[in-house]
């Protein structure tokens, strides 16, 4: 298979070899980023061509972590879009307990989780919405500002995972008076994060996600309903995948440069955790849970995979 789409705008539709109807597309500020990565780097080859690379003779097998029931449409093609097997992997769902140590200080401030866990502890089941962006996505201090205003102008429960820019300091980035005003209702936390754990926790009503692949399965897994903020990659048409399956709400941006205000923060949130609309996005994604989040089938499609292995070594 060629990859012909190389310019921006190439990647703002959806690809001629989908033979359904689909209006998956990055928006510009993604199909940029995108588009770059076909470009050749200073080694000569562009970061795709190394990718395409699976293509030839000595790779006999594409595996996905994912399984036919999560993307009905488009896992039957890979196989004839690769002209080789594409066998899930399943999931690879997480457990309900993880045995992490809470109390354990972190090494840079001295804090221990386990302070954030008593804080959830304290809160009512299902209000508090669970905030955290990764590690990889290129977050800016405007990013930071306008989602901590749009989180207070919400008026809900949070529990913010914030992995500061490179180079910048927390308390310089959220806006002056921010902590003091939620103090009673939010908590920013600026350390590591057991992220299963607080997922796992009777409080956490939803969570705000950049949609990559293994948080949005990790939601899967306990059937939140999410509110979407993605950056790179493939994470713009993973949220426009669950949006389209009624499980969340998209943050609105400027589709050219991605840009977004702390109003479509609040707004987002809102929907999902204050409105009406919010308890049906909910029961959707308790839904999703029922297909996505079985456990014994997800573990069978890795059986079956090892057994592929095992059949065809």
């Amino acid at each position: 298979m060629a990859h012909p789409r190389t310019t921006t705008e190439d990647y703002m539709v959806a690809p001629p070899w989908i033979p359904f109807p689909s209006t998956l597309a990055y928006r510009r500020h993604e199909a940029e980023w995108i588009a770059a990565a076909f470009r050749p780097n200073a080694s000569g080859v562009s970061d795709t061509d190394r990718l395409w690379e699976i293509e030839r003779p000595c790779c006999r097998l594409i595996v996905y972590r994912s399984c036919p029931e999560a993307e009905p449409r488009l896992f039957p093609l890979l196989s004839k879009l690769f002209a080789k097997p594409a066998v899930p992997a399943g999931l690879l769902l997480p457990t309900d307990i993880v045995d992490d140590d809470d109390n354990a200080a972190n090494t840079s401030s001295g804090q221990s989780f386990a302070s954030a866990m008593q804080w959830l502890d304290k809160q009512p089941d299902r209000s508090v919405i669970y905030v955290a962006l990764g590690s990889e996505a290129p977050i800016t201090a405007d990013h930071v500002r306008e989602l901590a205003l749009g989180l207070e102008l919400a008026g809900v429960r949070f529990l913010w995972a914030l992995r500061p820019p490179r180079q910048s300091q927390t308390g310089t980035l959220l806006p002056s008076g921010f902590a003091s005003r939620v103090a009673a209702r939010g908590l920013v936390w600026t350390e590591w994060v057991p992220q299963v754990r607080v997922l796992a926790h009777g409080a956490v009503g939803a969570f705000l996600t950049h949609c990559g692949w293994g948080s949005t399965v990790e939601s899967f897994r306990f059937g939140h309903p999410l509110v979407m903020l993605p950056f790179v990659a493939d994470q713009g048409l993973i949220a426009q995948a669950m949006a389209a399956r009624g499980i969340g709400v998209e943050v609105a941006r400027n589709y050219d440069d991605g840009s977004f205000h702390r109003d479509a923060v609040m707004v987002a949130v809102r929907r999902v955790m204050v409105e009406e609309e919010g308890k049906v996005i909910a029961r959707k994604a308790k839904e999703l849970h029922g297909i996505l989040g079985d456990r014994a089938r997800q573990e069978q499609y890795l059986d079956e995979f090892i057994g592929y292995l095992q059949r065809h070594r």
